[in-house]
C-alpha cells in the first residue's frame, strides 16, 4: 500500500510540475496580453469595485462584497502560511521571486470570475455558477463540463477537507504543546494506532463550527466570510508587519539574497551545482500556483453568486483577490521567516512562521499565528463547501 501511495504521489508531482504549472503560466501570459494587461491597467478601478454595493435589479445570492470575501476566504488557506514557508525552506530564498507568478495569474482569475458571473443560472433563491456552466453554455461542450464537475467534486471531498484541518491541527496543537496544554493520547490497541487528543479535539471543534455555517446555505457562508475574511487578513498583516518592523535593518540584505539566489547558478542549501535556479523556480512557481488557485475554476463559483449585472466587476474583484494573496499574505509569510532566520532553524511548514512571529512578539506571536491559521483554514472549508 505504501508503495502504491508513493507511485501515485510521484505521478502527481510529475504532472503538476512542470506540465500543469507550465500550462498555467502560459495561460497567464496569454490572458495578460489578450486583456491588454488588465491587472495593471484597471487596478485602481479594481480597488474601488472591491467595496461595490449590490445592484437592485441584479440576480445572484450574495452582495458583490460578500462574494468577494467568500472567494478570498476560500483561496487564502493554510497553504499561504505552510505552503509558502515550504517553498522558501526547500527552494531557497530565491523562490520568493518566482512565486510572483501571481502577476500574470491575475488575468486568469479575471477571466474565471467574469465568466462565472456571465454564465450563471438562477435557481429560485439560489444561484448555480462555475466552470461547468460556462464550459457547457459558453464553450458549448457539455462533455468537458461534466468532466470538470466530476473532478472538482472529487477534489472538494478529498483535498480541502483533509489538508486544511490537518494544517490547522498542526499549528494550533504545536502552540498548545509549547505551553504544556496537552490532553495526552489515546491508544487504540486493536488497530495499533495512537490518537493525539489535542488534534482530535481541534478537529471536532472545527467540524462543528463549519457545519453551523454551511448548513445555512450560500447566504450563511457569505455572511460569515464577510466578517471572518477581513479579520484573518488583518490579523496576519499585523503579525507580519511586527516581524518586518522589528527586523527592518535586515531588509536590504534579505532582498539582495532573494534576488541573488533567484538567478544564481551557485549551489544553495543541499542543492547540486547549477541546480539552484531550477529548484527556486520549481518551488516558487508551484507554491505560487497553489496559493492563488488561478486556473482551478473555484473562483467562478463564488463570484457567480454576486448580485451584479457586470461580469467585469467580478473579474476586477478577482484581481484584488490575487493581489492580496500574492503580495500581502504570501509575501508576509516569506519575509517573516527570511528576516528572522526561521527558514534555517530546522522548523518546517507553519511552525517556521510561528517561530518568526514569536521572535518578534514573544509569548504573543505564536498564538497570533495559531489564530490566523485557524481562520485561514476555517474560511477555506466554508468556501470549499460552496464550490462543492
Amino acid at each position: 500500500m505504501q508503495r502504491l501511495a508513493q507511485i501515485i504521489q510521484d505521478a502527481a508531482d510529475a504532472m503538476y510540475m512542470p506540465w500543469t504549472v507550465g500550462l498555467l503560466l502560459a495561460l497567464g501570459v496569454f490572458f495578460t496580453l489578450r486583456f491588454r494587461f488588465v491587472q495593471f491597467r484597471r487596478f485602481p478601478e479594481a480597488l474601488r469595485t472591491a467595496v461595490a454595493t449590490q445592484q437592485a435589479d441584479a440576480g445572484g445570492s450574495l452582495t458583490p462584497f460578500q462574494a468577494f470575501m467568500t472567494a478570498l476566504g476560500a483561496t487564502i488557506g493554510t497553504g499561504n502560511i505552510a505552503g509558502v514557508a515550504t517553498a522558501i525552506i526547500r527552494g531557497g530564498a530565491g523562490a520568493l521571486v518566482w512565486s510572483c507568478y501571481g502577476l500574470v495569474a491575475t488575468s486568469i482569475k479575471f477571466a474565471e470570475a467574469s465568466l462565472g458571473s456571465k454564465y450563471r443560472i438562477p435557481a429560485g433563491d439560489q444561484t448555480r455558477s462555475g466552470p461547468m456552466y460556462y464550459l457547457r453554455d459558453g464553450l458549448g461542450s457539455p462533455g468537458l463540463a461534466w468532466v470538470y464537475a466530476l473532478i472538482a467534486g472529487v477534489g472538494c471531498l478529498l483535498t480541502t477537507p483533509f489538508t486544511q484541518p490537518n494544517s490547522i491541527a498542526v499549528a494550533v496543537d504545536g502552540q498548545f504543546k509549547a505551553h504544556r496544554l496537552a490532553l495526552g493520547a489515546w491508544a487504540v490497541e486493536p488497530l495499533g494506532v495512537t490518537v493525539d487528543l489535542n488534534r482530535l479535539a481541534i478537529g471536532a471543534v472545527l467540524a462543528v463550527l463549519t457545519w453551523l455555517v454551511v448548513i445555512g446555505g450560500v447566504r450563511s457562508i457569505g455572511r460569515a466570510a464577510e466578517k471572518l475574511s477581513p479579520l484573518k487578513v488583518g490579523l496576519y498583516l499585523i503579525g507580519g508587519l511586527a516581524v518586518i518592523v522589528t527586523h527592518a535593518g535586515q531588509i536590504p540584505e534579505v532582498l539582495a539574497m532573494v534576488f541573488r539566489e533567484a538567478f544564481s547558478r551557485e549551489a544553495g542549501q543541499g542543492t547540486a551545482e547549477g541546480a539552484a535556479v531550477w529548484i527556486a523556480l520549481r518551488y516558487g512557481l508551484a507554491r505560487g500556483a497553489y496559493a492563488n488557485e488561478a486556473g482551478y475554476g473555484t473562483a467562478a463559483v463564488a463570484y457567480g453568486t454576486a448580485k451584479s449585472n457586470r461580469p467585469d466587476q467580478q473579474g476586477l474583484n478577482a484581481v484584488v483577490e490575487v493581489f492580496i494573496i500574492t503580495f500581502i499574505t504570501s509575501t508576509i509569510s516569506a519575509m517573516s521567516i527570511l528576516l528572522t532566520g526561521a527558514w534555517r532553524s530546522g522548523a518546517e511548514s507553519s511552525a517556521a512562521v510561528a517561530e518568526a512571529f514569536e521572535a518578534a512578539m514573544p509569548h504573543v506571536g505564536g498564538w497570533m499565528l495559531a489564530a490566523a491559521g485557524f481562520l485561514f483554514g476555517y474560511t477555506t472549508l466554508m468556501g470549499g463547501a460552496l464550490s462543492g
